[in-house]
């Protein structure tokens, strides 16, 4: 794996998810998943996040399509946190939920509406974007 690969993932990684998030899964690695904890750092991030042909809004976007789609709550949670520090707009995620809906099925967008709205309030966002 490449050092500068791994770096330039680490920093968009810390700048997405929270230098604390990612501080303290790379701190929590043991000898079973070290190396994927720098496979995904490196690749993910370093390899597709920060190549320039999407912003960090669209990916996030896209992430949160993709995670729906698959039904992983607990990844669409971590990088919808990711696509508000990435300037995700409420009217954005509603936009998206939408979309989420008709391609995904119903129970995708009741559940990606209900993670949503936890994560809402988790972070006190208002529904008209500014802070309760």
């Amino acid at each position: 794996m490449s050092y500068d690969l791994f770096e330039a993932g680490l920093k968009v990684r810390k700048e997405v998810l929270g230098e604390e998030y990612v501080e303290k899964s790379l701190s929590q690695a043991d000898d079973f998943n070290q190396e994927f904890q720098e496979f995904i750092t490196a690749y993910g991030w370093g390899g597709v996040w920060a190549r320039p042909g999407l912003s960090r809004k669209q990916r996030s976007l896209n992430n949160l399509c993709m995670l729906a789609a698959l039904n992983r709550p607990n990844e669409f949670k971590l990088h919808l946190r990711g696509a508000f520090n990435n300037g995700v707009t409420i009217e954005e995620l509603k936009e998206t939920l939408f979309q989420i809906t008709v391609y995904c099925g119903g129970p995708a967008g009741v559940e990606g509406f209900r993670l949503a709205r936890e994560v809402i309030d988790e972070l006190g966002i208002d529904v008209s974007g500014s802070a309760k």
